[in-house]
């Protein structure tokens, strides 16, 4: 294990931002998949929308191999420059060139343009992993520091968050102003431009930026087994068995269950629900980019005045209970109707406050993945970051598709019509959609944060992890 002396546990703001500028490109990347993709190749290029599915069900069953894999591999990774540092450096041009093609396809048919999506969408989510989970698993290893773990995640996620919005911005404020609108095929190509320069850029800031800090960082515990798919096997299995793991296991399959939901009805939500206009949706979208400082503002102070399942829990309760209630009083005829000038800023501010919780509530959520390595380490004598920090975002990449498939299922209930005018789906169907809505995501979220409850590890068990460390590795030195 490499020593830290001398180097001071608080990391500098310029660190600070180095890191977290890199998780952008993780920002970029999802905000075309999530928002972009289907429409792109489903409507502009012409491929059938199943098929556009299956391929990214086919990337997602790859990515069940590759991140576990990558996140075994690089906390195992002997070289000269460290465990993280080779991949992340290995995956910034193939990520940003195989983003590139993605919007930029060719000419073919169906089983041509079928392929090709395929491919590139299992290269690309590969690519971003080989630097999302070595990137991530940093920041356990750049400070033991409780509070300043939570600022290391803070500043991670503002700069993902941001990422992704602003490349929506981009796409509804600049690029899709033309006559052909949201059918326009070269928009996407120059936005596909523009989102590999930046995944380029990002990535590359971020491991440049910290890559002073490689001769401070962790080494491979040397154990002298031959490695084989057993011994990968049975480490992977006594990591994840730790049971405050478990417990933030099953708290993000709920949360992004809950979010993939959220995701998947929110344009309806806007345009249908609430009547909003798409310049007010723009107008929407940019106010992210307030929330996502907001909540990078308040995680570290609640973190450093609560505790961080404390903080999960009081913020969760706020956010979680703030998101359904304006549905819910509209629902119960207390929001003011549909074209009222009071209501798109009043629903507007509303969800500003409760994102920014959000935010918050994830920052904290994800930093109490940091404190698990300590306390593996003290239980098996490994550190395994990028174990950890695998399958939690595994875990939310494949049940955020299950939240888009429960809202194919409420949609599917309430006989929501297809491309129909808001102007033209009935009152009825409006507030079946609200009653579906509201209520699932409120128990999803109520169940999530029972769930983080369950986590063990606070800031007393923390520093105990460290003593235990510190003293193991001094014994033999006595």
């Amino acid at each position: 294990m490499a020593t830290t002396a001398g180097v001071s546990d608080k990391p500098s703001v310029g660190l600070k931002l180095a890191h977290g500028f890199g998780a952008a490109a993780f920002g970029i990347k999802n905000n075309g998949f999530d928002y972009f993709l289907l429409l792109f190749y489903g409507t502009v290029i012409g491929l059938e929308p199943g098929l556009v599915g299956l391929a990214i069900f086919i990337a997602l069953t790859f990515d069940a191999i590759s991140d576990p894999l990558v996140g075994y591999w690089s906390d195992n990774f002997h070289s000269r420059w460290g465990r993280r540092h080779p991949f992340m450096y290995a995956a910034a041009m193939p990520v940003a060139l195989s983003y590139f093609l993605l919007w930029n396809p060719p000419d073919w048919g169906q089983t041509g343009l079928f392929l090709y999506l395929t491919g590139l969408a299992v290269l690309i989510r590969t690519f971003i992993t080989f630097y999302e989970t070595p990137s991530s698993a940093l920041i356990p290893e750049l400070t033991s520091d409780y509070e300043e773990r939570t600022s290391l995640q803070s500043y991670r996620l503002f700069f993902g968050w941001t990422g992704g919005s602003m490349m929506s911005i981009i796409m509804f404020g600049a690029l899709m102003t033309g006559p052909m609108g949201m059918l326009d095929r070269g928009a996407y190509a120059t936005y596909g431009i523009i989102g590999s320069i930046l995944i380029l850029t990002a990535i590359l800031i971020s491991a440049i930026g910290t890559h002073h800090r490689i001769p401070h960082l962790h080494r491979p515990v040397a154990t002298g087994e031959r490695f084989g798919v057993r011994r990968i096997f049975r480490e992977m299995v006594e990591t994840l068995s730790e049971k405050s793991f478990i417990a933030l296991f099953f708290a993000t399959v709920l949360f992004a269950i809950a979010s993939g939901l959220a995701a998947a009805l929110s344009f309806l939500m806007l345009r249908y629900f609430w009547g909003f206009e798409e310049f007010q949706i723009f107008i929407w979208t940019c106010t992210v980019l307030l929330s996502a400082l907001f909540g990078f503002l308040i995680a570290p102070w609640s973190v450093r005045r609560f505790g961080k399942k404390e903080s999960v829990i009081g913020l969760g309760l706020l956010a979680f209970t703030i998101q359904p209630a304006p549905v819910l009083l509209r629902l119960a005829g207390l929001m003011p109707e549909n074209g009222d000038p009071i209501l798109f800023p009043l629903v507007m501010s509303i969800n500003v406050i409760d994102l920014a919780l959000i935010i918050a509530t994830q920052a904290v959520a994800y930093s109490m993945i940091a404190d698990l390595v300590e306390s593996n380490q003290v239980r098996t004598g490994r550190r395994n970051e990028g174990v950890y920090y695998a399958a939690s975002t595994f875990t939310r990449k494949v049940t955020q598709g299950i939240g888009v498939a429960a809202a194919g299922t409420i949609l599917s209930i309430i006989a929501f019509p297809e491309g129909a005018a808001p102007e033209t789906v009935s009152s009825d169907t409006l507030w079946m959609l609200g009653a579906y809505y509201a209520p699932t995501l409120l128990l999803l979220y109520l169940g999530a944060l029972y769930c983080v409850s369950r986590y063990r590890i606070d800031k007393a068990g923390h520093e105990e992890n460290l003593r235990k460390l510190a003293e193991a590795k001094a014994g033999p030195q006595a």
